[in-house]
């Protein structure tokens, strides 16, 4: 069965986009790398470009002899708005409420009302420390609704017109739950830290997250994985991913300091929350440590990419992938499943979930349980009823 290229419509940071969504192959990603303006976002986890015909005719051209490619998502989209806009020139009135998908969604002409209330917003979310992967995103998701609203302030905005929205990415953008979450929790911080109304939220329901159980590498998965690159530096990036169970991020902001061999651990500093905490330093890690710091010999990050600067994230993703592709390893996911097979392995070696959740550095225990659900060892002691009977 030919590879299939989906090209369809997002909203990313308050702009409309193309996102070029397709199964991990190694042709089709370097095709897609060579389009001149592509960029990758980790929020909807695919490339994307600008939405205009001159960047998808670009798209389509480099292509269209690499797969088969979809855009039946694009074409309605771009329907419903010329109908919007067509609207929009007829009636002369910028708060008339469309229709869509039977839901409905006012379109408003943009005010500076709201660009001070953005800016306040992220001027807010600076002082109390968020981290800037926080702020992009909040202030994407404020953006995006404000070009909706247009003339409209956000801050008279109704509970009602709130839901109205809520429903429309659901429905009509098809967005998931957690988009959605994302979108509550930027409206809320600003409707609670900038414009002091905190009870616009209380008759306002979250829609439940999809639970979804995590994909976990056997042991001898892991092992073709890592041995699939000869390459040094991949190797030792992958091992430590599956030995200490950190994620991406984590991994290439260590820096050289933070690898404690007379102590065995490691030191992961500012990690997710802004938490420090340590993990632990195998022993076949050092020595491949010790291994690649001959070969390499690294200034300060740990991995760089060019002499003195932090290796890429989306690198770091690609090698973990071809990586995968040479072991001929099928299960779906990216390098957090390194992480996955971390605490799912230890789980069914014996060890304390309690210390699992140190390790990862999880806020809740109940983030940790999860793994019970997918613990070999654990379905292993279950006996299924049918083997009771004498068939």
């Amino acid at each position: 069965m030919q590879t299939t290229i989906t090209i369809k419509p997002i909203h990313h940071r308050g702009e409309e986009k193309l996102a070029i969504v397709f199964p991990y192959n190694t042709t089709i990603s370097q095709a897609v790398k060579s389009i001149k303006g592509i960029k990758w976002t980790q929020t909807y986890k695919c490339w994307y470009l600008p939405l205009s015909k001159e960047f998808f005719e670009l798209a389509f051209t480099k292509l269209k002899g690499t797969a088969q490619i979809e855009y039946e998502e694009l074409k309605t989209y771009l329907k419903k708005r010329k109908e919007i806009l067509d609207v929009k020139k007829q009636t002369g009135q910028p708060g008339k409420e469309i229709k869509i998908k039977e839901q409905t969604i006012e379109t408003f002409a943009m005010s500076r009302d709201n660009m001070k209330l953005l800016d306040q917003t992220i001027k807010t979310l600076k002082i109390k420390a968020y981290s800037n992967n926080t702020i992009e995103l909040y202030r994407g998701e404020l953006l995006q609704l404000m070009r909706l609203l247009k003339e409209k302030s956000l801050a008279e905005i109704t509970t009602n017109q709130i839901k109205s929205y809520l429903l429309w990415l659901l429905q009509y953008r098809q967005c998931s739950e957690n988009k959605v979450h994302s979108t509550l929790n930027a409206l809320k911080f600003c409707f609670e830290q900038v414009l002091y109304q905190p009870k616009i939220f209380i008759e306002i329901p979250r829609p439940k997250k999809h639970w979804q159980l995590p994909k976990v590498h056997a042991a001898d998965q892991v092992k073709k994985i890592i041995q699939a690159t000869n390459n040094e530096k991949h190797k030792t990036m992958l091992m430590l991913a599956y030995a200490t169970g950190m994620r991406l991020q984590e991994i290439i902001n260590l820096k050289i300091k933070d690898i404690n061999s007379a102590r065995m651990v490691i030191n992961v500093i500012r990690a997710k929350g802004k938490k420090d905490r340590q993990v632990i330093l195998s022993e076949k890690l050092l020595i491949q440590l010790r291994k690649y710091f001959k070969i390499y010999r690294p200034k300060e990050w740990l991995f760089e990419g060019k002499p003195g600067e932090q290796y890429g994230y989306r690198s770091l993703q690609l090698v973990f992938h071809q990586a995968k592709e040479r072991s001929g390893v099928n299960v779906k996911g990216g390098i957090h499943t390194m992480r996955h097979s971390f605490a799912t392995h230890l789980l069914e070696n014996g060890t304390d979930i309690r210390l699992i959740q140190e390790l990862l550095g999880h806020n809740s225990i109940k983030t940790t349980i999860r793994y019970t659900h997918v613990s070999k060892a654990q379905l292993q002691k279950i006996k299924s009823p049918l083997d009771e009977l004498d068939l």
